[in-house]
């Protein structure tokens, strides 16, 4: 089976050959694997995992980019979301936010001005170019919706803005996601009208932390739960599932989460509090789970071989399960303790 064959079982609930594998390596962690022995090549290629390839669009207010600052140890300079930030050079580094442009009613109404929906939006060349290789050799293939609490507290407005804004200001918070959601729809429908169609709908909005989410069930059924089960009905008003990417703890909020209809999670983050297991038993028989494999463990190899032998063989049961850690792979994983992990992956995640 290819890529395509196993991650669409999965979601129908089937078994495949094995269970898929697909994950996300850090750079570094790339550059370590060559270092030790991993020639230049796609990973996916020298480990036999699977395929996928993501379409996204540019909603960003295409603020104007300046670097203000450059050391031997950091870059700050401003984002196309008019972001200022510290980008450190060291390898696998986070950027420190320091500023942003749009804070307050007044800001937020000049940045959805220059939101347009220009077709230069959107990633011609590059589709033409990948897109039939894609399809020839069995890619899964994602859109990427960018709207909700995420992307406007990491990258528009700033943490502690939008929590406040949450409670102050629901109505301007509502239509910043609306007008990102918005934009979506439309580039997306031009993508679908041409042509370039996909496999699933997938989006970003990490709503929780250690332990605990960002806001109460309340906040998200009253004002991020519309713009979800929006993004599912566009899914599934195009014949595609729906997968959500939600960083941290949020077991409060999956039952107001399976409300709209969502067809897949991940990454099930261990280390912030989700039980895998507990969302397999509870809703395992209508939600794909993929992650849910403690990335803290994947340099210890007596460790994380114990982990994929006590949860995959639950977690695969009835398909519904694609094994990724329960977010990226870091530089602390050597070329052999992944070699180690893939093998007793699809060891013990072939279906029999």
């Amino acid at each position: 089976m290819n890529s395509w064959e196993r991650i669409k079982r999965m979601y129908e609930h089937r078994e495949a050959d094995r269970i898929p594998i697909i994950d996300s390596p850090w750079g570094g962690t790339i550059r370590r694997w060559m270092r030790e022995g991993m020639p230049p090549m796609d990973w996916t290629d020298y480990f036999d995992t699977d395929k996928i390839a993501d379409i996204s669009v540019d909603i960003t207010p295409r603020f104007p980019y300046k670097l203000i600052e450059e050391t031997d140890r950091y870059r700050i300079e401003t984002s196309p979301w008019g972001v200022t930030m510290k980008n450190f050079k060291e390898e696998d580094s986070t950027p420190e936010f320091l500023d942003f442009t749009v804070i307050d009613e007044e800001s937020w109404e000049n940045a959805k001005k220059r939101m347009t929906l220009s077709d230069d939006r959107i990633p011609w060349d590059y589709l033409k170019a990948n897109y039939p290789r894609w399809r020839a050799e069995g890619y899964w293939i994602r859109g990427i919706f960018w709207f909700g609490f995420d992307v406007t507290h990491s990258w528009m407005m700033g943490t502690e803005n939008l929590l406040i804004a949450l409670i102050e200001q629901p109505d301007l918070v509502t239509d910043m996601f609306d007008t990102y959601l918005n934009r979506n729809e439309i580039l997306f429908e031009r993508l679908w009208d041409a042509g370039y169609q996909f496999d699933e709908m997938f989006w970003y909005d990490d709503m929780g932390y250690k332990g605990t989410t960002f806001f109460s069930p309340k906040m998200y059924r009253e004002l991020v739960f519309p713009f979800h089960k929006r993004a599912v009905d566009w899914a599934h008003g195009h014949g595609i599932p729906a997968q959500l990417h939600s960083c941290g703890d949020i077991m409060t909020l999956l039952p107001e989460v399976m409300k709209t209809g969502l067809d897949g999670l991940n990454p099930l983050e261990v280390k912030a509090g989700m039980d895998a297991l507990g969302i397999k038993k509870e809703y395992g028989d209508r939600l794909l789970l993929r992650g849910g494999i403690n990335a803290v463990l994947w340099d210890k190899t007596d460790e994380i071989i114990e982990e994929i032998r006590t949860k995959i063989p639950v977690l695969m049961e009835n398909g519904g399960f694609i094994f990724s850690s329960d977010h990226s792979i870091p530089n602390s994983v050597s070329l052999e303790n992944m070699r180690r992990i893939v093998e007793e992956v699809k060891r013990v995640g072939t279906y029999r």
